[in-house]
């Protein structure tokens, strides 16, 4: 049986992509090994979103022709769409192929065998329209399902070198989404989370639909319990998304919703389209609509220009917020996009000074949301045992809210709903105990319903 390893760099979207891309390998019947065991074919994922992305790939390549230098080497990803000679110029390197024709990789793969030429196969993303369809109908370890919705982004935020790797905004059939949901449920999941490149934008390229409506269609299917938008712009949470939001119990309250900066000046050169009071207004509208909500976002710190006065400005708005949790990024030149050329740098050791501030105020607020929870009974989805746990029966997963819980448990309830007690709170882990088995096991259980500790 032939073997294949794959290493996988970035976003929750490239995850998703090395599945669907395992899936078509699987069907041939092809073997997953380690990526650090010796395999006939090694895929590596790349990444390109910072030039440190890109030397992480090109590390991981060379290390896949060390490990066997027999093997056939293949390269996809983003860092594959923007630099595929650079990729192909690596000693070692067999196929390069973007962000796109993945469908493709065993044809070219067996072309490979026979001619034994490298093969750049990367095309030019900006001229594509179609949505590349790549369905995974399971995913290996895991007990949330990802759904990819839509690829690409119109936006040209001046940091991000995404849509030049990405292309622009297009959207998957609804009925292929719809399609895949149903199997996901069918498969034993759960919850599915919305995915793509620019999520909340999905629909802009299809006539008479949109967004709020394939969340309307989604909360139809049978069988599903659990809705998760994986990131969403402010901008695209319109009313009738909010509408949709509160109509169902399947969403769950909580919104990745990126603010990338919270200063006017800050967000107008980063080429964002909406200011800090517009960004405040959908935030409150979410609160009205979804008591207890948890908003996280990210915040890229010291972008050019960003002054003192600038960052203090924004850290205050930060914490009017109230964000459950901020991902903190220092802003770093991305080579290509606008922002690298922009000549007001911000000093190394002001913005990583700047970045232990943020992170210490997404900790306090982490820890403030967390607190209003104590004593509440949430629905937890195990995903497995908790990391630090000695004793096996440990077990760790999200509620709906996206608080991080531990508590006791056996593993044969890992991906069922489970009931919880939130007992402590904490900055990335909270202490809960079962008020009572998990759903499927609600009637077995009726006759002894005491608190499992």
């Amino acid at each position: 049986m032939p073997t294949i390893g794959f290493h996988t760099l970035g976003c929750k979207v490239n995850f998703y992509d090395t599945e669907a891309i395992w899936q078509l390998f699987k069907n041939e019947g092809y073997e997953q090994v380690d990526f650090e065991q010796t395999a006939d074919i090694y895929v590596i994922n790349t990444c390109t979103v910072t030039n440190t992305g890109d030397k992480k790939s090109r590390q991981m390549i060379r290390r896949a022709i060390r490990r066997n230098p027999e093997a056939i080497v293949a390269v996809t990803g983003c860092y594959a769409q923007t630099s595929p000679a650079e990729i192909m110029a690596i000693p070692g390197v067999d196929l390069v192929i973007g962000t796109q024709d993945r469908d493709k990789i065993i044809p070219l793969i067996k072309q490979f065998e026979q001619e034994r030429q490298p093969i750049n196969a990367v095309r030019n993303i900006m001229k594509t329209r179609q949505f590349e369809e790549l369905d995974v109908p399971d995913f290996a370890d895991h007990t949330r399902a990802f759904l990819k919705i839509q690829e690409g982004c119109n936006n040209f935020c001046t940091f991000c070198i995404i849509p030049w790797s990405r292309g622009l905004m297009r959207s998957r059939d609804p009925e292929s989404v719809i399609g895949q949901a149903q199997g996901l449920v069918h498969a034993g999941y759960q919850e599915i989370v919305l995915t793509g490149i620019h999520t909340g934008g999905y629909g802009e390229d299809i006539e008479d639909y949109n967004f709020a409506r394939l969340l309307r269609d989604l909360d139809k299917v049978e069988g599903l319990k659990r809705i998760r938008i994986s990131s969403i712009e402010a901008s695209q949470i319109t009313d009738e998304v909010l509408e949709v939001l509160n109509s169902s119990d399947k969403f769950c309250r909580h919104l990745h919703i990126p603010l990338q900066a919270g200063d006017d000046e800050v967000l107008a050169r980063m080429r964002r389209k909406y200011t800090t009071a517009e960004f405040a207004s959908k935030i409150e509208k979410i609160h009205a609509i979804m008591p207890g909500v948890a908003i996280t976002t990210d915040v890229i710190v010291g972008f050019p220009g960003e002054t003192e006065e600038m960052f203090r400005a924004g850290y205050s708005f930060m914490e009017q917020m109230k964000f459950s949790e901020m991902h903190v990024f220092p802003y770093s030149k991305r080579t290509g996009t606008p922002a690298a050329r922009m000549l007001d740098q911000v000093d190394e050791e002001i913005k990583n000074a700047r970045v232990h501030e943020l992170i210490d105020l997404s900790e306090k607020m982490q820890l403030t949301y967390a607190q209003k929870f104590v004593g509440q009974v949430l629905e937890v989805i195990p995903e497995g045992n908790f990391k630090g746990a000695d004793e096996l029966g440990t077990l760790m997963g999200y509620s709906d809210n996206y608080l991080q819980l531990v508590f006791e448990g056996d593993r044969s309830q890992i991906g069922e709903i489970c009931r919880v007690k939130v007992m402590e709170a904490g900055v990335n882990e909270n202490k809960g105990i079962q008020v009572e088995a998990a759903e499927a096991d609600v009637n077995k259980h009726k006759a002894s319903q005491a608190v499992v500790v």
